[in-house]
């Protein structure tokens, strides 16, 4: 990655650590550029980005923008198509296909509705879209391989609600999620995991482990 963008290897991993993981540890910042330098994507850009791991460290996580790129930059690829399917006015399925030069047959994978949306503000307001990213990055995932990472919501719970883009990841710096626990809600043994609320400004990677 450093001979990528035309600098030395020290100088690529402070600024790396300064602007966008300040609190990682040296081994946490080599994986993640060995996954970051494996498919080609540009963390300065957002196409690749960190987020704690459940197991501690971190778990590289590829906005849509990055499978966008992979998908269409693998030597294979030879086109996508979607298909949408409504019920009653609302999204209910979205099918993508993937031609692959080397296949006979293309790769063909179907996400629904039920299962993916969140109660979060892109999946408000752009429901139809958000589908067909999830058909595309769990196609892209059957068609070329593509392991080791995931996308923006597979990073996070259902039960911790984080308000981000995924289009536009960002990251956390200094700045620690802000929780919103009532007492007479929440008991440590019957619900473990609250509920974060990530206001779009603050970041997505501190040290220690994640709020879920």
């Amino acid at each position: 990655m450093a001979s990528k963008f035309s600098v030395e290897p020290a100088k690529l991993l402070e600024t790396l650590r300064s602007t966008l993981m300040p609190k990682a540890t040296n081994e946490e910042m080599l994986s993640f550029v060995v996954v970051a330098n494996q498919y080609g994507l540009n963390p300065f850009t957002r196409e690749i980005y960190a987020f704690p791991a459940r197991n501690g460290g971190i778990q590289p996580v590829v906005s849509v923008d990055g499978w966008i790129k992979m998908m269409n930059s693998h030597p294979q690829f030879d086109g996508i198509e979607f298909k949408t399917e409504d019920k009653d006015g609302k999204p209910f399925s979205v099918t993508a296909t993937i031609h692959h030069k080397e296949r006979s047959h293309p790769v063909e994978v179907t996400e629904y509705f039920s299962e993916c949306n969140r109660s979060t503000e892109p999946w408000k307001v752009n429901p139809r879209r958000m589908l067909r990213h999830k058909a595309l990055i769990q196609c892209a995932r059957v068609a070329f391989g593509f392991s080791g990472i995931v996308d923006d919501e597979e990073a996070v719970p259902p039960q911790v609600q984080v308000n981000v883009t995924p289009s536009r990841p960002i990251f956390r710096s200094k700045l620690e999620p802000k929780v919103e626990i009532q007492p007479h809600e929440y008991q440590p043994e019957n619900n473990p995991i609250p509920t974060a609320t990530v206001q779009p400004t603050e970041a997505i990677l501190h040290e220690g482990k994640s709020n879920e």
